[in-house]
């Protein structure tokens, strides 16, 4: 069984891909920050592959899911508005426990500072495998998607891929990501 954990600052798309991978409503979206308040966990068995793509997992591994709380509120350095100080390590431990964590960017607000910092100490303390991916894609210029990516290259030394979850552009190589990932868990 394989816990992955999608992090990321409120209102980033937690949810909605959360939502998206399972092919189901299982996580609560809102527009408003704080929505989720602390962990949605589901195991759901087989990933939901999008009829146009071969099943690179060979219908093998099983996920178990975990939708967290916005960690940070988008606009400035502060914890996210629902979280107190107990719940934040609650998270956090989750996550840590997570093997893949696929850490979710706010494209119409970039790389967060705070989620860059938890990002590092993941990958270099914990030593786990991240995949960044940059949403909301469809709601910014294509110069302002590539600007994060090259920020994102730069401080998390990292290849994000672009995605939107409404037209699903990037969907697929999340997949395939998720697939490479499982490989060596």
């Amino acid at each position: 069984m394989i816990k992955v954990a999608i992090i990321g600052a409120e209102n980033v798309g937690k949810s909605t891909l959360m939502n998206a991978l399972i092919g189901g409503k299982i996580s609560e979206v809102e527009n408003l920050p704080g929505t989720t308040k602390g962990t949605i966990r589901r195991r759901f068995g087989k990933l939901k592959i999008p009829k146009s793509m071969k099943n690179p997992l060979g219908g093998a591994d099983e996920f178990v899911l975990i939708d967290t709380a916005g960690l940070f509120d988008p606009q400035r350095e502060l914890r996210g508005k629902v979280l107190s100080e107990e719940k934040f390590r609650e998270i956090i431990d989750e996550i840590v426990s997570s093997d893949i964590i696929i850490h979710m960017v706010d494209a119409t607000v970039g790389l967060h500072r705070g989620m860059e910092k938890l990002h590092h100490m993941l990958k270099f303390r914990y030593e786990k495998p991240i995949i960044v991916v940059i949403n909301k894609i469809d709601l910014v210029p294509p110069e302002r998607v590539g600007e994060i990516r090259q920020i994102i290259k730069k401080r998390l030394e990292q290849d994000a891929i672009p995605l939107s979850l409404v037209t699903y552009e990037g969907f697929n190589e999340l997949i395939r990501r998720l697939a490479y990932y499982a490989q060596y868990v």
